[in-house]
């Protein structure tokens, strides 16, 4: 008999567990072999327990794999300039990140491969919610598969535990891999519930969405020649889950613990990573790592590239809105910008401790050496030191590091720590479904009602219009607006990582410096502001989306015309086309000399 053997990464990797608040994901299994041990609903349960805890996958300081691989873009940065693994030097072979993304979905892989091959000879007797937890092991195999091959391509692929023999396997192709992924979730729709009764479970719209999500990448990219098909399979997929479940009501309620906890968030949040102040308390960093220096620790930052996407009120990009004041750029957007982002002048709320000491209020300044902050104790506004400008870490702030705005979303919480946020952050939504299914219509061009439905539904709830008259019929404005949509609606969530690849724009969201803010061009003595800044931006301080006909379809802002008016910062960033997947990990291809190295490394 084969001796069955993991990867030597994954037992690497193997005993980092982690834990949840729902009592399913509390439970970890102490054991990974097949033999004889998934012969039991409660043994398979717990099996399953090992896989979603496999899923907090942590590329730093406590920031979830998806929010932290935003800033692998051009809408995005890290604050060290130019040290992107999305653009510029840092993406090679031997990258800590290229690594830790690689090992820890093999070790989803294998955990999931474990129960599912461990539990097979024993089905005919399984009873109880064995075969939905089995399901549920399959969609979350999927799901790695998907990160993988978007991320490297063809990768080495197994259905069940390694063995010896195939330790030293080949890479398999993406398409069969693909194809693996989108016949695994058809099969494990049909062991689950339209919606899962445990919180943090996938369901039946997660496997459908999965669908959807994976056959887009195949179709965008036209794997094995079948774009047509697979753009085919992504709409009937997402089309399954469209009316089964429904949008929250309030956008803002979607990323904070408060909000989270209402049933229409709920209904909307298909797949989440699950996090608590109950019991063990499980937590993430994300906030403390994108606000101001004022009361957090400044790392990651949104690009004006980002910021320039967001229509006026009136449902018109910057460049054509009347409505758009470059001295008040925030003014009048959709209401999604002041959801994810926060600006100059914009009041922040915080919590520094968790308790009414802890709290926190201040007016954002990327000007001035001191800001307003609020007094709780005497209900009065007083002026302090403004740490984002004058302290000893201001290098770091969105002043500095930044080009001039912050995440909101994911730190907008005025009753947590910012240090330890308990908030749930999504993996899939019912947002992306219905803007899946449209883009899958559009690129076959069939555009009917119901492509535009899907959009509306996504921009009313954030009282934006429907779609305008002169889209209606039109496929490249229509492939334009539900990329723009995905942009804003979607930001942060780990999608534009894998919809700037799609969409094959990594050159030109990166081939030039980040622009920001407009800079002070004359300061007093004392540190002051005295001229320049937004209060002396002119009108014609507008954004040229129209470089070409492809920063134009994609929304990708040009400040050439008046860039020396600007923060910049990344002067050297650069994209080369072999960014579009990452390299095979140096150490992998150590350990089996038949891995092939992806083009260019």
């Amino acid at each position: 008999m084969k001796k069955t053997l993991l990867n030597i990464s994954l037992l690497a990797a193997i005993h980092i567990l982690a834990t949840s608040c729902s009592d399913f994901l509390d439970k970890t299994p102490t054991e990974y072999s097949s033999v004889g041990f998934y012969q039991s609903e409660a043994a398979i349960q717990t099996g399953v327990s090992g896989v979603y805890n496999s899923l907090y996958i942590d590329m730093g300081y406590l920031c979830p794999f998806n929010v932290y691989m935003e800033h692998y873009t051009g809408m995005a940065m890290e604050r060290a300039e130019n040290n992107t693994i999305g653009a510029g030097g840092a993406l090679n072979p031997d990258n800590s990140a290229v690594q830790t993304w690689w090992t820890r979905n093999y070790v989803i892989i294998a955990r999931a491969n474990s129960v599912i091959a461990g539990s097979a000879p024993y089905l005919d007797k399984l009873s109880g919610a064995s075969k939905q937890y089995l399901a549920e092991a399959k969609v979350l195999r999927a799901f790695a598969y998907y990160n993988l091959i978007s991320t490297y391509g063809d990768v080495p692929f197994f259905s069940e535990p390694v063995t010896v023999d195939q330790y030293k396997d080949e890479r398999t192709s993406k398409v069969t891999v693909l194809d693996f992924i989108l016949s695994q979730m058809d099969e494990a729709a049909a062991d689950l519930p339209w919606i899962a009764q445990d919180r943090g479970r996938v369901d039946k719209a997660v496997a459908y969405g999965l669908k959807a999500r994976a056959a887009l990448l195949g179709g965008s990219l036209n794997y094995g020649g079948k774009s047509k098909s697979y753009f085919a399979t992504a709409a009937a997929a997402a089309k399954m889950v469209i009316g089964q479940r429904s949008l929250a009501v309030d956008f803002d309620d979607l990323f904070t613990k408060t909000g989270q906890t209402k049933a229409d968030v709920r209904n909307e949040m298909l797949f989440e990573l699950m996090y608590s102040d109950q019991g063990v308390k499980k937590f993430h960093v994300i906030g403390f790592g994108q606000v101001s220096r004022n009361y957090g620790q400044t790392g990651r930052h949104p690009s004006a590239l980002l910021a320039d996407t967001y229509e006026c009120i009136d449902g018109k990009r910057i460049d054509e809105s009347p409505l758009y004041d470059p001295k008040n750029p925030g003014a009048n957007r959709d209401p999604r910008f002041k959801s994810t982002l926060w600006m100059h002048g914009d009041t922040v709320q915080g919590n520094t401790k968790g308790t009414d000491a802890g709290r926190v209020k201040f007016v954002l300044d990327v000007f001035n050496p001191t800001t307003m902050f609020y007094n709780f104790g005497t209900s009065t506004w007083e002026s302090k030191i403004n740490a984002d400008i004058n302290s000893g870490a201001a290098w770091t702030s969105f002043a500095n590091a930044g080009v001039g705005y912050m995440w909101r979303k994911f730190s907008d919480e005025a009753n947590e720590s910012i240090s330890s946020t308990t908030c749930n952050v999504p993996l899939m939504r019912y947002a992306e479904v219905l803007l899946t299914y449209a883009e899958a219509k559009i690129e076959l061009n069939e555009l009917d009602n119901t492509v535009y439905e899907a959009i509306n539904m996504v921009r009313n709830r954030s009282g934006m219009p429907n779609v305008s008259a002169d889209r209606i019929g039109n496929q490249d404005k229509m492939r334009q607006l539900v990329r723009r949509e995905r942009k804003v609606e979607l930001m942060l969530e780990g999608l534009h990582f894998v919809d700037m690849r799609r969409w094959k724009i990594g050159d030109i969201e990166n081939d030039s410096p980040s622009y920001g803010y407009p800079v002070a061009l004359t300061k007093d003595a004392q540190g002051y502001i005295t001229s320049g800044g937004y209060a002396d931006a002119t009108p014609d301080m507008v954004p040229n989306f129209k470089k070409t006909p492809r920063h134009d379809l994609n929304d990708i802002a040009n400040y050439d015309a008046y860039k020396s008016k600007l923060k910049v910062r990344d002067a050297n960033r650069f994209w080369n086309e072999k960014f579009n997947l990452y390299p095979i990990p140096t150490v992998e291809r150590d350990r089996n000399p038949n891995l092939t190295q992806n083009e260019g490394y």
